[in-house]
């Protein structure tokens, strides 16, 4: 009896000649893997756009949420039909490097949630991206919406010497956590977090009487300040 072995390289050289053939990807799984990355991307969207808690929104960002669930679904789609195709994939994304910063730990969530529906999508998996996808939406939207007990802010000071004692006596009734304090000649800029578990800012008022006092400025604190 024959037996016929198959060694890696001609496991290549019939990758080779699939590749030329391309008929594992049919235009319905096409249609299909882009219309329901479309579908699911837009419903990242929508979350992205009522749960934003930052202090900008960015709509060309939300955007890339979109458009990142539908590439992915192309490159597993490309990738999966031919182990060629793999391995150069796998060599040209290496070589890619992106030094856009991402300020808000919750964009990284994001950004995997879109690769993962794209990869689902594209392997053909749809329970696992509709499915998981309303997961992970509705448990982002009840954390978005839940209250939170105390606020941080930024409370941005700018004195005179002579009015330094006041203010410090006015702070000490604030719990806070100095953060910068600059000192020109007889000019003091401090800031300090504080958190506040209501929205009464009547201090800031306060502040700003005290005799001495050029500046008071409060302003909402998402961790990213660098002094």
């Amino acid at each position: 009896m024959d037996t016929t072995t198959l060694n890696f390289s001609d496991f290549l050289k019939k990758s080779v000649l699939q590749l030329e053939a391309f008929n594992k990807v049919s235009w319905v799984d096409i249609f299909w893997g882009l219309l329901s990355s479309f579908l699911i991307g837009m419903f990242i969207y929508w979350v992205y756009k009522k749960c934003f808690r930052g202090v900008v929104y960015s709509h060309n960002y939300n955007i890339t949420f979109v458009l990142m669930t539908m590439i992915t679904t192309l490159i597993i789609m490309t990738i999966s039909s031919n182990i060629v195709l793999s391995l150069g994939m796998v060599g040209a994304l290496s070589i890619v490097r992106f030094r856009t910063a991402v300020k808000d730990p919750m964009d990284i969530v994001y950004m995997f949630w879109a690769i993962s529906v794209g990869i689902a999508n594209g392997a053909h998996i749809y329970p696992i991206s509709v499915v998981g996808s309303l997961g992970v939406g509705i448990v982002i939207y009840w954390l978005s919406r839940r209250k939170v007990k105390d606020n941080p802010y930024l409370l941005i000071l700018k004195y005179e010497e002579s009015a330094q004692d006041e203010v410090l006596v006015r702070l000490r009734k604030l719990q806070y956590v100095l953060k910068s304090k600059t000192v020109n000649k007889h000019l003091t800029e401090m800031t300090v977090e504080t958190r506040l578990r209501d929205d009464n800012t009547a201090f800031v008022n306060e502040l700003s009487n005290i005799t001495g006092v050029r500046d008071v400025m409060l302003v909402s604190y998402n961790g990213d300040y660098a002094p």
